[in-house]
C-alpha cells in the first residue's frame, strides 16, 4: 500500500491557506497548515513532508530564513519548496531560488497553474530515480561526480548540496557534454513538456549552480541567443 503524500502549508492568510489545502486534499494529499515559520521548522523535522508551500512574509520568521534552515540539514534539505508569495520582483524570485526553492509562484495565482507546479515538485521528490538512470556521471576528469541514484554531487572531493531542480538541471546538461540545450528544452526536460515557466527562472538556477560549483562553474557555458551547454574543455 502506497503511503499518502503529505504537504506542509506555511501561510498566514487563512483564505489562501484553506484554498491551497482544499486543492491538495482533492488530489489525495494530506495537508497541514501553520502560519508560523518557527512552527513550520518543528513540523518539517518531526515528519518530513513531500512538499512545503511557503509564504515569505510570515509574522515570526521570514520564509527565506525558513527555507535556508531547512536546506542546511540533511534530513530536510531535499524537501521540495514552492514559494507562494505576493513579493514578485525579479530580486525576490532570485533570492528565493538561490536560497533553495524549487519553484516560485506569485499572488494572485491561478489554482490550476499552482496545482500543476505543486504536483510537479512532489512527483520529482517521490520518484527520484524513476526518470533518471542509476549510475555516476564523471565529468571534468573526475573532479565532478554526479550520483543520480543517490542524488549526491561531489565537486573536487567536496560534497555540494543542490536543490532538486538544480540537480536535475545539472544532470540534463552534464549528460551530454558539448550539446547545446535551449531554455525551453531544459524546462521540458526538468519540469515536463506541459510546464509553463519563465525562461528567466532557468537563468537564475544556472547562476545558483555555477556559484555552488565554484571554480568548476565555468563548465556550464552560455551560448548567446540559444541556451546553455556543459563543456568538458572549459577552463576551470
Amino acid at each position: 500500500m502506497t503511503a499518502r503524500r503529505t504537504a506542509l502549508i506555511v501561510e498566514d492568510e487563512s483564505e489562501i491557506a484553506d484554498l491551497v489545502k482544499f486543492h491538495l486534499e482533492r488530489i489525495g494529499v494530506g495537508a497541514t497548515v501553520t502560519r508560523s515559520g518557527r512552527r513550520a521548522l518543528e513540523l518539517a523535522r518531526q515528519s518530513i513532508p513531500d512538499l512545503l508551500v511557503l509564504d515569505l512574509m510570515l509574522p515570526d520568521l521570514d520564509g527565506l530564513e525558513v527555507c535556508r534552515r531547512l536546506k542546511e540539514h540533511d534530513e530536510t534539505k531535499l524537501i521540495p519548496v514552492v514559494m507562494l508569495t505576493a513579493r514578485g520582483s525579479e530580486a525576490d524570485i532570485v533570492a528565493g531560488i538561490e536560497m533553495g526553492a524549487d519553484d516560485y509562484v506569485t499572488k494572485p495565482f491561478s489554482p490550476r497553474v499552482l496545482m500543476a507546479r505543486l504536483e510537479n515538485a512532489m512527483r520529482k521528490r517521490g520518484s527520484p530515480t524513476a526518470e533518471q538512470p542509476s549510475g555516476v556521471l564523471r565529468r571534468l576528469d573526475g573532479r565532478l561526480l554526479i550520483d543520480r541514484a543517490r542524488h549526491t554531487l561531489t565537486c573536487c572531493g567536496e560534497s555540494i548540496t543542490l536543490t532538486i531542480t538544480e540537480f536535475e538541471l545539472l544532470c540534463v546538461l552534464a549528460k551530454r557534454p558539448g550539446f547545446v540545450r535551449t531554455r525551453d528544452q531544459i524546462i521540458a526536460a526538468v519540469h515536463g513538456p506541459l510546464m509553463v515557466l519563465s525562461q528567466r527562472t532557468i537563468d537564475v538556477h544556472i547562476t545558483a549552480i555555477r556559484r555552488k560549483l565554484g571554480p568548476l562553474g565555468s563548465a556550464i557555458e552560455t551560448v548567446r541567443g540559444v541556451g546553455y551547454r556543459f563543456c568538458e574543455d572549459a577552463p576551470v
